[in-house]
């Protein structure tokens, strides 16, 4: 398990690493137009009350749903289980989806109260892979330092996945990345 230090030192890498790649990687979201004036992104500060060592609560009949994309299309995809938890004493749980059996990557899409004034209003990511988020003793990191905004956030051209309701918090989150400014570019 990573100490404090170590946890915080591979946040900020993480993120140097997403500005870099956002600002001249051919793949970036960001417009072509708007990259050479990107400075990165803006980040809640590390907080390490928002990391989480949860287990998953799997369904053993995985349960199907049809989640809704920006772009107008439904996505196929499997709810795995849950996550159960606390922030500021609000109860919180959050399903875990994967598109397809065998996927390693468990995709939690979330809305919180944070929404609109700062975070994007559609809601923000977290993506949970086995061999770097499940611990030995089967247990999952879910660490909302590392939250994203969807593509679609940055750019019209991606069609991202809604956030189905019962991912809907009832608590701030206020970790990982903060709404994007096209403004702030101008």
């Amino acid at each position: 398990m990573d100490s404090k230090e170590q946890w915080q030192n591979n946040l900020k890498m993480l993120r140097f690493r997403k500005d870099k790649f956002f600002k001249s990687n051919d793949d970036s979201p960001i417009p072509i137009d708007q990259r050479e004036r990107f400075d990165g992104l803006e980040y809640y500060e590390p907080n390490y009350d928002l990391r989480f060592i949860l287990e998953l609560d799997e369904l053993e009949n995985k349960e199907p749903i049809e989640v809704n994309d920006s772009a107008g299309n439904i996505r196929d995809m499997l709810i795995w289980g849950a996550f159960h938890f606390q922030v500021d004493g609000t109860d919180c749980t959050l399903q875990a989806y994967k598109s397809r059996v065998g996927e390693n990557r468990l995709f939690i899409p979330y809305k919180d109260e944070t929404n609109e004034e700062e975070t994007y209003g559609a809601g923000r990511y977290i993506d949970l892979y086995e061999e770097k988020d499940h611990t030995e003793d089967g247990k999952w990191i879910l660490d909302f330092n590392y939250s994203t905004l969807p593509w679609c956030a940055y750019n019209e051209n991606y069609a991202c996945p809604y956030v189905p309701p019962t991912n809907w918090l009832d608590a701030k989150i206020k970790a990982g990345e903060k709404n994007y400014s096209f403004e702030k570019l101008s």
